[in-house]
């Protein structure tokens, strides 16, 4: 890892909370855009930063891995085939996106205003825009109002567990949770 790179990454790693990370991303430049509202869970910080732009109100999960280039030259050019230069490649994404925990996106990729990437998907190509995508490769399986749609049912309240402090779970919304997986789980 280059001087810069790690220096940045230190510099990521000791900022406390995504926010602070989104905002250490964009106040110091490291990427190509960094947008108003981005959260940024990963501690790394990807090689060649400046193909990448996050606009507004985007949250990145932990693990997320942002590949903008193809190493695979490594191995082609001690093959005596001839030379075989590192290929690059940018990723956009636009506003209202979350991306899920451990989701891979690959180079000269776009992803759409108001989308939701599931855990681990693998986006390979362009995400249109609106759409709940979860896989590997990427699919589409909704529409992001259906998304908002189905968390804004309320039964009793909340159609699901939740906290009222981030990352701060009482006794009573264990519980809550334990009762609503019983539940659902027909316990």
């Amino acid at each position: 890892m280059k001087k810069q790179r790690l220096l940045h990454t230190i510099g990521l790693m000791m900022r406390k909370g995504s926010g602070a990370r989104g905002d250490y991303l964009r106040d110091r430049h490291i990427m190509a855009y960094v947008g108003e509202n981005v959260r940024f869970q990963p501690r790394l910080i990807p090689l060649y930063p400046e193909l990448i732009k996050l606009h507004n109100n985007i949250m990145v999960a932990a693990g997320v891995r942002f590949v903008t280039h193809d190493a695979s030259y490594a191995v082609l050019n001690k093959l005596d085939k001839g030379y075989f230069p590192e290929r690059i490649g940018c990723i956009e994404v636009m506003d209202n996106v979350f991306i899920g925990y451990n989701v891979t996106i690959l180079p000269n990729v776009k992803i759409g205003n108001n989308c939701i990437i599931g855990a681990c998907a693998t986006v390979t190509k362009d995400l249109e825009p609106n759409g709940v995508y979860v896989g590997s490769p990427a699919r589409r399986i909704g529409s992001f109002d259906d998304f908002v749609k189905e968390c804004s049912k309320r039964e009793d309240g909340y159609a699901y567990p939740y906290i009222r402090i981030n990352q701060n779970i009482s006794a009573e919304e264990v519980e809550n949770a334990w009762q609503f997986f019983a539940k659902v789980h027909d316990i």
